[in-house]
């Protein structure tokens, strides 16, 4: 099945140049491109793709804004940043709005295919550098509900990078119940997204931080 793609950037020769790359790969498929946060919510309705990949620094509406609208409007599309900050705080609010990745625009072409494939999965996929910072960020929260054992589980697989898929088949459950399982998750302990569940289960030590990032060097 073809991966859509949803491309975000204001500098038109740098957009060019990744839907070239990405529309090398015979699985993905760059559906339409928009130079800034309001035309990118607007694609997003009219197109539904399956990745959204976006910049963050761009006029009109910044792509913080638009990825807070999209993840809230459209939850089926997932959303990698694609981006050249590094700035602790801006890493933590695209996590918070809801990212499921985060790139770096100096990463290797591999490892940005990988990226926007991880995230066609429901995924967690984190440039090295995004994840340290995210890890000093993250905090448990105050009085969390318990998990069960099941939700326990389901938790270690989400951190582990395994989609909703995934889990269903090493636990031998059905996709909607993990999509409940994940749900209950983040509801108890009080997080925004997958991504956040992900690193709390780094930072209480269910997985090692391994797991988040991608095992190749970026350039």
């Amino acid at each position: 099945m073809t991966v859509r793609i949803l491309l975000v950037d204001d500098h038109t020769v740098l957009r060019q140049g990744v839907k070239v790359l990405l529309n090398l790969d015979p699985t993905l498929e760059v559906v339409a491109e928009a130079s800034n946060g309001v035309d990118a919510i607007k694609l997003a309705h009219e197109l539904k793709p399956d990745v959204v990949l976006m910049d963050l620094m761009m006029p009109v509406m910044d792509g913080l804004s638009a990825i807070t609208v999209i993840r809230r409007e459209l939850p089926e599309t997932e959303i990698v940043a694609l981006t050249s900050l590094l700035e602790d705080n801006i890493v933590t609010e695209v996590v918070r709005a809801g990212a499921i990745g985060y790139v770096l625009k100096d990463a290797s072409s591999d490892e940005l295919v990988k990226a926007v494939k991880a995230a066609a999965d429901g995924q967690v996929h984190l440039s090295p550098q995004a994840a340290a910072r995210l890890m000093r960020d993250v905090r448990t929260p105050d009085n969390p509900q318990a998990l069960t054992q099941r939700e326990t589980e389901v938790l270690k697989l989400v951190a582990q990078g395994k989609s909703n898929k995934e889990i269903a088949l090493e636990l031998q459950i059905g996709d909607k119940t993990v999509h409940s399982h994940v749900s209950n998750i983040l509801s108890k302990l009080g997080l925004n997204s997958r991504t956040q569940a992900a690193l709390y289960a780094i930072r209480t030590g269910l997985v090692p931080l391994t797991t988040l990032t991608p095992t190749e060097p970026l350039l």
